[in-house]
């Protein structure tokens, strides 16, 4: 299995967004705007993207 890394990064803020969206943001490690992590492309990382797709940006690192 590889482990390819994916860079996320919040563009959108997470105020007054649903709990479970923030919970996923927050998940991934980010903690505030235009803040970038590096996260292992698993299926767990890829579902918590796929729920707050509209406020990530994913870049394959």
């Amino acid at each position: 299995m590889s482990n390819k890394l994916l860079k996320v990064t919040l563009i959108k803020s997470m105020h007054g967004r649903l709990k479970n969206h923030t919970a996923s943001v927050r998940g991934l490690g980010i903690r505030r705007m235009h803040q970038t992590v590096e996260v292992q492309d698993t299926p767990e990382n890829r579902g918590m993207i796929n729920k707050a797709y509209y406020m990530l940006k994913v870049e394959e690192a």
